[in-house]
């Protein structure tokens, strides 16, 4: 079930857009994340471990950069709900 816990951060994840101010990238950073959660897990009789539910109590994120010109800080913009590819040429 460690499949089905990642779609469920990257949902979260991918409400956020970023664009480098630097070279224009729109689709390529380094995103460091604190990340604190709850999550119940299920040990079958055999030992094994299953992560059946994943809340995300608190989320940081400490660093962005941008992949192509290593762009970061005030370089980088946080895109409003939106905005998308063509209304950043």
């Amino acid at each position: 079930m460690g499949g089905s816990r990642a779609r469920r951060i990257a949902r979260t994840m991918a409400t956020t857009r970023y664009r480098c101010t630097g070279c224009g990238n729109l689709t390529r950073f380094d995103v460091a994340i604190s990340r604190r959660t709850r999550e119940y897990h299920h040990f079958t009789v055999g030992g094994d471990l299953e992560v059946e539910a994943v809340e995300v109590v608190e989320e940081t994120v400490e660093s962005v950069e941008c992949r192509w010109c290593r762009a970061s800080g005030d370089r980088i913009e946080i895109l409003a709900a939106g905005d998308d590819a063509a209304g950043a040429a």
